[in-house]
């Protein structure tokens, strides 16, 4: 008789992403001196897009946030400009996802306000909002826009009522929500949409979790009983599932994952640690990617989800000495895809004053660009308007590539030469690398056109060559389309960080005069 010799081996998950580190900022990328809220609402209190972060901050006599360039790293000045025109306390700031220079704010002053950001920054006091919204009994803890409509922000305050507001009229002072949802018995302390916008998610301080039609108001799901205490919850993407946190009765942290259209029971639940901190989670949906990031710590857990049980699988744990009171988190189209970065928090450390940037790194050998961890990701263009979302549409978002350059298939389609359409343009809008630089080509007008037609069509002149050179100095043309790619993803490279340093030095003008203008206050106040 034969026997077989059974071996035992580790049945290891292939993953991409199971070596993701976190990389803090250097120092001098760091944002010192900010003088971070010393509120304990539990909120994220700091937002960030690819040009600005806003953070809320301690102000006598009212409320206020500060606004700095994304460049604007080392030492702030403290005597920087604010945006203030609250009466109250700011409790949330969020910036429109689809206009970097417009940042929503809401208030213990029962307001919700919208600003115009200048291009150049915060150079002075920001007292007057664009818009003003009126309609809460009470102050106004939580505001979040919609995810694929223009101009359409949800916000609840400790009213139980959470409002629909469409910003799209011509009132500088709203008083009339476009809807009023009233089906929570306490206050929300968290809302999530999916997707497309079509479900909002709430959790809410009677422990419980809903889904509700944003449109109509209409309550779709409710859990049954009570789950944790101090809740968070989240859309997970196109899984059709939900994350909630929150604290056990145990006190324990927990996380639990729920079917969307079945709230009777989670799919999955665990316990994580005995802290009381708490826990804010981050979805990426590129890359089914969640982190978990404890207020009062320093340590961030991430996981990958997958549609099937087990459904989370624990990656590893960034720890940090510095503990985190809020955090913000950098939208896909501002991270660094050449470092493989894939995801970015702005950590807010009070005991320091400190803003910290924290990256996610995919670690890769290769410095190209790696298709396998960018795939297309929400861009910054609304699907529809305000009035389309009223009227009863749902659409998903408008998706952009990640790739440096990748507006170059929309202007092959554009067909600079004879013979294109109005049909032809409307299709190239719709790609997303083009949407990206509609208004940087706006700007600089024919003159880049031009270049792009050097650059992508064959010369007619008899006395060229059959093949165009490109207008960069080199000595023969590109052969194939890869080398045409090649050079235009350089060009376009040298195009970014020129832009870059412009902004840079221009942000450096700007903070100069602000200190020469503070110096000469100083001297004649003396």
């Amino acid at each position: 008789m034969t026997i077989t010799k059974m071996t035992w081996r580790p049945q290891y998950r292939s993953s991409k992403y199971r070596h993701v580190f976190g990389k803090p900022a250097t120092k001098e990328n760091c944002y010192d001196g900010v003088p971070i809220t010393r509120s304990v609402h539990d909120n994220q209190l700091c937002a960030v897009n690819p040009r600005f972060i806003a953070v809320i901050t301690e102000c006598a006599g009212g409320g206020a946030f500060l606004v700095l360039s994304i460049h604007h790293t080392g030492k702030v000045d403290p005597h920087h400009p604010k945006v203030s025109g609250h009466r109250g306390n700011v409790l949330d700031i969020k910036w429109n996802p689809f206009n970097d220079f417009c940042i929503a704010s809401c208030s213990e002053d029962a307001t919700v306000k919208i600003w115009n950001i200048p291009e150049h920054g915060v150079m002075k006091n920001i007292t007057v909002p664009w818009k003003e919204l009126q309609g809460h009994s009470r102050r106004v803890g939580l505001i979040e826009w919609h995810p694929t409509a223009s101009s359409i922000i949800f916000s609840t305050g400790y009213d139980y009522q959470v409002m629909v507001w469409n910003l799209d009229v011509p009132e500088q002072v709203i008083k009339n929500p476009v809807r009023s949802i009233s089906v929570h018995s306490d206050v929300v302390l968290s809302m999530s949409f999916n997707t497309d916008g079509s479900r909002l998610a709430t959790s809410c301080k009677d422990k419980k979790i809903r889904v509700i039609d944003p449109r109509t108001g209409i309550l779709l799901q409710e859990t049954n009983s009570r789950t944790h205490k101090g809740i968070k919850v989240l859309f997970l993407g196109n899984l059709k599932m939900l994350l909630s946190t929150g604290n056990s009765r145990w006190n324990h942290r927990q996380i639990a994952l729920w079917d969307q259209e079945d709230l009777s029971q989670p799919s999955y639940s665990e316990d994580l640690d005995g802290s009381s901190g708490v826990l804010f989670p981050f979805y990426d949906p590129d890359t089914h990617m969640l982190y978990i990031a404890g207020k009062g710590d320093g340590n961030i857990r991430y996981y990958e989800i997958s549609p099937e049980k087990p459904y989370v699988h624990y990656l590893t744990e960034y720890r940090s000495l510095l503990p985190q009171k809020g955090m913000g988190v950098m939208p896909k189209r501002g991270l660094d895809v050449c470092s493989c970065e894939v995801f970015r928090f702005y950590k807010l450390v009070t005991i320091k004053s400190l803003i910290e940037p924290l990256s996610m790194i995919v670690p890769r050998r290769s410095e190209s660009y790696q298709e396998d961890i960018y795939p297309m990701t929400a861009g910054n263009q609304p699907a529809m308007t305000a009035d389309e979302w009223i009227r009863g549409l749902d659409k998903g978002p408008v998706m952009m590539s990640l790739r440096p350059g990748s507006e170059l298939d929309s202007y092959v389609e554009l067909g600079l030469g004879k013979g294109s359409t109005d049909s032809d343009t409307h299709h190239s809008r719709s790609r997303p690398g083009l949407l990206i630089q509609e208004r940087l080509d706006a700007k600089e007008g024919n003159k880049r056109k031009e270049s792009y037609t050097t650059l992508l069509l064959p010369s007619t002149d008899e006395n060229s060559s059959s093949t165009t050179r490109v207008s960069n100095g080199q000595s023969s043309p590109p052969k194939t389309e890869n080398e045409l790619r090649q050079v235009f993803y350089k060009q376009q490279e040298e195009i970014r960080k020129l832009r870059e340093l412009l902004n840079q030095k221009d942000v450096r003008i700007k903070q100069l005069e602000l200190e020469i203008k503070n110096v000469r206050n100083s001297q004649s106040t003396l």
